[in-house]
């Protein structure tokens, strides 16, 4: 017999319009500049090797302040750093657009992403704090269905933009929607009262992790162009190392309120969560990378239709999201997360013939088995965390997987990145990079299996 769900409201239907626009923005960011950075070469008579930052700034920041964000909105309320966040966001995204050097576009984008490490833990955290309970995989699907198409469109409309008008209008396009999201949500979101407002910032924890982070990312970034063995490398990867331990020294020990509570940290249920987001991240931003390079040089597709390409992945995994909400209702974390695992492992292991690949067609079976894990994968794993660590710490328990997914992704890129520099041919190279990320699948599925719990509850 179906089990009625609680109906929503007129108003609490509106608050998750106006949180869809602004997952939109900070996911459609991740994509849009891509196809943009010829153009912006051409316009600041610059180099790939500094406007790659245009997309690495961005994300960068993001992932080193994610943490930061979540805790500051579970300690001083999600409502008003999402305010904060988005007015952060969309003033430099108006820089950006007026920028008149390379450097105030890179800026711009690296301020932007101050403002969506802020915006993304709120939205996230009021998305499960409007939708009733016995609705909470829902939520996740709705986020993880705008956030799907967001990364699907965004590479269409950012060539769409710098084809037609230019690529500034990238950037200006953030504003009107972040209006429309700010004025609906001010109108309809109540704000919440936090239960820790009266809690003092662990100052020296967020620094200390940041800059571990910000180390092992620059680490991970500089590896691909000099390689691990490095002094750059090795001496960036030793001080994130020994500002990770300065954290783990300073949480324990702090009088002010702990950037990762106790509770948080011993809690084995959530970081067996968080091993297989490790296990499982590499798998998007891999696809990401070098789909569209095998189209370009071994296929000739233009870089926008080299976008377009990545449809069936990304169409899939936005409706597959949606699906995915309801299926957690009933099947729970554990099958979930094994069956994403599955689906990825073979969708990588599928795409890992590229050497004998010679069309376009023969790639799309392994996109599609791809974009039913991605589906599967990235909205139970979030509403997963929210659930294990209970509301008061949602935007904390989605900060802390989106920052295990950054560091999973940059680690097994730059992985993937060594292994195909290191074989003859491209397509070779990409083929034994899907082969590593189809065995880490294969991880995560045991990870899945062994230590994940069927039930959601927290107990």
């Amino acid at each position: 017999m179906a089990v009625s769900k609680t109906p929503l409201s007129r108003s609490q239907i509106i608050g998750l319009t106006a949180l869809s626009f602004a997952v939109f923005l900070v996911a459609n960011d991740f994509t849009a500049f891509s196809v943009a950075i010829p153009a912006m070469e051409k316009h600041f008579n610059a180099d790939i090797s500094t406007l790659q930052w245009v997309l690495n700034g961005y994300a960068l920041v993001f992932g080193i302040l994610i943490v930061t964000g979540g805790r500051l909105a579970d300690m001083f309320g999600r409502r008003r750093l999402f305010f904060i966040g988005t007015s952060i966001f969309v003033f430099f995204s108006v820089m950006g657009g007026l920028a008149v050097n390379e450097w105030m576009l890179l800026g711009s984008r690296a301020l932007m992403g101050v403002g969506g490490a802020l915006m993304w833990p709120a939205v996230l955290g009021m998305t499960y704090q409007i939708m009733p309970e016995d609705r909470a995989g829902q939520a996740g699907g709705l986020i993880m269905t705008v956030c799907g198409f967001a990364n699907s469109v965004g590479p269409l409309l950012g060539g769409f933009f710098t084809d037609f008008f230019s690529w500034r209008w990238i950037f200006f396009i953030n504003f009107p929607i972040a209006l429309a999201a700010m004025l609906v949500g001010w109108k309809v979101i109540e704000a919440d009262k936090p239960a820790e407002r009266n809690k003092k910032v662990d100052y020296l924890g967020m620094v200390s992790l940041s800059i571990s982070l910000l180390a092992l990312m620059l680490s991970l970034d500089f590896v691909i162009d000099v390689g691990f063995g490095s002094p750059l490398v090795i001496g960036l990867f030793v001080t994130s190392v020994l500002f990770f331990l300065m954290f783990a020294w300073i949480e324990p020990h702090t009088r002010s309120d702990p950037l990762i509570p106790s509770d948080v940290a011993s809690n084995w249920h959530f970081f067996s969560i968080a091993l297989v987001t490790l296990f499982l991240s590499v798998t998007f931003v891999s696809m990401l990378l070098y789909i569209p390079q095998f189209l370009i040089k071994e296929l000739s597709f233009s870089a926008v239709w080299s976008g377009a390409g990545l449809l069936p992945v990304m169409v899939t995994y936005a409706v597959v999201s949606y699906i995915a909400g309801w299926l957690y209702e009933v099947m729970g974390a554990k099958m979930i997360l094994a069956a994403a695992a599955l689906f990825l492992g073979f969708g990588m292991f599928l795409l890992s013939g590229l050497i004998i690949h010679d069309r376009y067609l023969h790639l799309v079976p392994g996109m599609l088995v791809l974009g039913v894990g991605l589906g599967l994968y990235f909205p139970t794993i979030t509403t997963t965390a929210v659930t294990v660590l209970g509301p008061a710490r949602a935007s904390l328990a989605a900060a802390l997987i989106y920052m295990f997914q950054i560091v999973g992704g940059a680690i097994g890129l730059a992985m993937n990145t060594t292994v195909v520099a290191m074989a003859p041919e491209l397509s070779e190279g990409i083929d034994r990079a899907f082969t590593v990320n189809a065995c880490l699948a294969a991880a995560a599925l045991i990870v899945s299996l062994l230590f994940v719990k069927g039930s959601t509850s927290q107990k």
